[in-house]
């Protein structure tokens, strides 16, 4: 059993549909032999729809209720171009059209009361942005029909529980996992393929939720964990994980294998590849990961496991970088040997709601500094200001300061751990670029080395990082050389 989870560009168009449809419909014919057969297909919206329904919301929001009335023609041509194209079948096209319309009207409405309210919650937030996926499920299920399968779209808000924090609800995994159970194997086991909306889901009450920005590669995830699946896809518009950025580092290249370990630290330090959360359930069920590309079907992609087969000591799988963050220092000579500086700090951060993605401190303890994102420095700074006024007061701390335009610079790989003169080599490639380093930081798994870098310096850091651990030569071979 497999799920596949096809991201905007995927179904971005009716060529897009076209191909997406030829790859389920070799997959259900390979399958059909497994052990566990069955494919569940996990869509996300067409692209750029998502960020249409958004922008209708805000600006409802502000008053302005012609620009949704306007996108409501634009969403319904977008969708209707694909059904026009490959769905032949004159009852099917009309099942459709009924079906855009009733979510374009429940758009209007939603609109409609945003703007008499003059207030977009994020509740109403995600019932607006959650539309594109439940137009695009039915679609590639009618476009799979036409293409000789047996589909059947399925609301995730049917399947996929979770908590009431909307714009990234957490899922609740032993309901979720016990209705797509109940709701999906039935129909695997006869025959039958369903197209599940990715990114949504709904509370215990059902009130619809999002999952974050993302998200369908987390819906994807959940429910391939749910069912036991013997293998998640995800398809996407590249080959699989880059070494790096191939817009920023030309000679990047297409890694065959990463582990969980891997995929997760560089998701979470801004590789867009995939949802920094989809590989936590299948860590759990151990389930195999691979990302493959829709437009380059014969291409092998990425396989993310458990562990890889290369695991040589010293070996450096990929380099990313997060940008538009901020570094906030708290420094004084009073802050010495005093305890509970870290927690307090740390303490004011978690109350304003911020992410912090990476810490240092001086071995004197005369300084603090980590890393948020831009967007929250200026109200993390002001309720650090607050909590430590005391020690401003009387200069135990001198400063608490940000400092913006940084990025962090992330080198990734299990094989690092252990590895001695592994950051010299990554401050050798910096240092001969002419490049300064802010602040560095390794992690205790030892699976990832941080730098800060300003804005003009990260594109030459990812490139001399990337030459000197000579990234573009393929793992094996750079494996045996160690």
């Amino acid at each position: 059993m497999i799920v596949m989870k096809f991201g905007g560009t995927s179904v971005g168009s009716a060529d897009a549909f076209a191909q997406v449809a030829q790859i389920v419909k070799d997959a259900v014919a390979h399958d059909g032999t497994s052990a566990q057969p069955g494919v569940v297909v996990v869509t996300s919206a067409m692209s750029g729809v998502t960020n249409m329904l958004i922008e209708a919301a805000e600006r409802a929001a502000r008053g302005d209720e012609s620009f949704h009335q306007a996108q409501q023609d634009s969403l319904l041509l977008k969708h209707q171009v694909v059904a026009g194209r490959l769905v032949e079948d004159g009852s099917e096209r009309a099942a459709l059209t009924r079906i855009f319309e009733q979510r374009l009207a429940e758009l209007d409405r939603l609109c409609s009361s945003i703007a008499v309210l003059g207030e977009l919650t994020a509740r109403g937030l995600d019932v607006v942005s959650g539309l594109g996926e439940r137009m695009a499920a039915p679609l590639l299920a009618t476009v799979l029909r036409a293409a000789g399968l047996r589909a059947e779209a399925i609301d995730a808000t049917e399947l996929i529980v979770t908590d009431n924090t909307f714009g990234s609800a957490a899922p609740l995994d032993k309901l979720t996992e016990a209705r797509c159970r109940e709701r999906l194997l039935p129909m695997l086991h006869s025959g039958i393929v369903p197209v599940v909306t990715g990114f949504i889901g709904a509370t215990v009450e059902n009130v619809p939720t999002t999952l974050g920005r993302g998200g369908s590669d987390y819906s994807g995830a959940l429910i391939g964990a749910a069912l036991h699946a013997d293998e998640i896809q995800i398809w996407t518009d590249v080959n699989g994980v880059m070494t790096a950025d191939p817009r920023i580092v030309p000679n990047a290249r297409s890694l065959h294998q990463l582990s969980y370990e891997e995929v997760a630290e560089l998701a979470y330090y801004g590789a867009k590849v995939l949802h920094p959360k989809t590989v936590t359930p299948a860590i759990e069920k151990k389930i195999p990961v691979r990302v493959l590309n829709t437009f380059e079907p014969a291409h092998p992609g990425t396989l993310i496991v458990e562990k890889t087969h290369v695991e040589a000591k010293g070996t450096v799988k990929a380099i990313t970088a997060i940008r538009n963050m901020n570094l906030i220092t708290i420094a004084g000579r009073g802050m010495m040997g005093v305890p509970g500086i870290a927690a307090r700090t740390f303490g004011a951060v978690a109350r304003t709601g911020a992410n912090v993605l990476m810490i240092s401190q001086s071995s004197s303890e005369q300084s603090i500094c980590f890393v948020v994102p831009e967007a929250s420095a200026r109200e993390v700074i002001s309720a650090l200001r607050e909590d430590f006024q005391h020690e401003l007061e009387r200069h135990y701390i001198d400063d608490i300061h940000g400092m913006p335009h940084i990025n962090i610079v992330a080198v990734v790989g299990s094989g690092m751990r252990g590895t001695p003169g592994l950051a010299a080599r990554v401050f050798t490639a910096v240092a001969a670029a002419g490049l300064n380093v802010i602040a560095i930081a390794q992690g205790s798994s030892e699976a990832n080395i941080s730098l800060v870098v300003v804005d003009a310096d990260v594109t030459s850091a990812l490139r001399a990082i990337h030459d000197i651990f000579e990234l573009h030569v393929p793992t094996e071979e750079r494996a045996h050389k160690l």
